[in-house]
């Protein structure tokens, strides 16, 4: 099969494509698309606990840790322990951070507006279902794999 016809190949493309131009905006702004997303990820008002950002974004611990680690030296975000519970860490914006939030939710506005424009709704809403088929085919899938793998199975 030539990668052309495969469902995989355009979902990267397009992923890669977008990408690329969501860095080029946010380089505008001494921000790179990933560190923008986390921005928007964290509760402007509430902040965000730390172990619950990862899963927002799909990013491995490690990942996570060096990006939070390099947005507190760059003062966009500061860390408190809960008082409650000194086990958990609570994310929050710095005034630098929440402007810099603003500017990554003015580029994605902006993309989905010029994707709203080009592209009727009737696609659009076919779009929508079609991807989240394929993510639930795809959680479905994950799930097969993750039970197979199980050490409790291998116990049993």
């Amino acid at each position: 099969m030539k990668k052309e016809k495969t469902v995989d190949f355009h979902i990267k493309w397009g992923w890669h494509a977008i990408s690329r131009m969501y860095n080029a905006y946010a380089g505008r702004f001494d921000l790179t698309m990933a560190t923008g997303y986390v921005l928007l990820n964290i509760d402007a008002e509430q902040g965000t606990p730390a172990t619950k950002i990862g899963p927002l974004l799909g990013m491995e611990p490690r990942s996570l840790v060096r990006m939070l680690k390099t947005l507190e030296e760059r003062g966009l975000i500061r860390r408190e322990t809960d008082e409650a519970d000194k086990r958990f860490v609570r994310i929050y914006l710095t005034d630098e951070g929440r402007a810099k939030r603003e500017m990554a939710r003015e580029g994605v506005i902006e993309f989905n507006k010029m994707i709203r424009e080009r592209i009727p709704l009737e696609k659009l809403v076919v779009f929508f279902d079609v991807i989240k088929e394929i993510n639930l085919i795809v959680e479905d899938e994950n799930a097969k794999i993750k039970a197979t793998n199980s050490p409790v199975e291998d116990v049993l």
